[in-house]
């Protein structure tokens, strides 16, 4: 991995190369006017484009990036504040003040909703095992500007931390967080967005099995919640109350703690 320019290149791009590279311990390489794919088979790797406003990831060989967005969280925290319902938020029985461990980052959709409804009283920690993935989401949901004051706070007061899910949960005390929520990538196929299809490229599949629902009811105090596939065997095999949704590809489950 290395990190290079946007191909009209500027001081402030520039700039903002060193200090990525800097960051993550990755080299920085000047653009001079070479295409991504052709500075890519030169290094032997995928790279971090830096542009004048943004950050994009690519993967080696592929053209197209992975960028921050908010994604569905934008319309999910309107129809919040409008009064609507969203059927993470009933999955996980989150309040105001309530504590959100996601485990499975990923472009932290989920998080943003979770941070805007347990407030700036509440605290949401988003996990991310692959290190530039977590870089570009939490630049992005630091820097990103909606428009939409309260869904830009509720970006700015999300915690990233790189780290593989189950080593993470093994560090915390048990009952230290209200509810601990897996969103693995689905094994079967279905619609999705680009921001999804170029996520996939940079996502650790190790999946979601006993050993991560055993430590997340540990750490636990209220609820236990997984998003999967609406085949997946995973809400049988570990005993989770699932949310049926007639005309959605998945679903919500949840264990109850107490």
């Amino acid at each position: 991995m290395f990190v290079t320019t946007a191909g009209r290149v500027t001081d402030t791009m520039i700039n903002k190369a060193r200090s990525v590279a800097e960051d993550l311990d990755i080299p920085y390489i000047p653009r001079r006017k070479k295409s991504i794919s052709q500075l890519q088979n030169e290094r032997g790797g995928g790279c971090i484009v830096a542009g004048n406003e943004s950050i994009r990831l690519f993967a080696f060989g592929e053209e197209e990036p992975f960028f921050f967005h908010p994604s569905s969280a934008m319309f999910r925290v309107k129809r919040l504040l409008g009064g609507g319902y969203d059927p993470m938020i009933e999955a996980a029985d989150l309040r105001k003040g309530d504590s959100f461990l996601d485990c499975t980052l990923g472009l932290a959709s989920d998080s943003i909703v979770a941070s805007m409804v347990v407030g700036n009283i509440g605290n949401v920690t988003g996990i991310e095992a692959n290190k530039f993935l977590g870089y570009i989401v939490k630049n992005g949901l630091h820097s990103w500007h909606s428009g939409v004051g309260e869904l830009d706070a509720a970006m700015e007061r999300i915690d990233v931390v790189h780290s593989v899910a189950l080593e993470y949960l093994q560090s915390l005390p048990d009952e230290s967080v209200d509810c601990v929520y897996f969103d693995p990538m689905f094994d079967i196929g279905i619609d999705e967005s680009e921001g999804i299809k170029a996520l996939r490229h940079f996502a650790l599949h190790g999946g979601i099995g006993g050993e991560e629902i055993k430590e997340a009811l540990r750490v636990a105090r209220k609820r236990v919640v997984l998003k999967d596939h609406y085949l997946s065997k995973r809400f049988e095999d570990f005993g989770f109350t699932v949310m049926r949704r007639k005309t959605a590809k998945f679903h919500f489950g949840y264990i109850e703690k107490n």
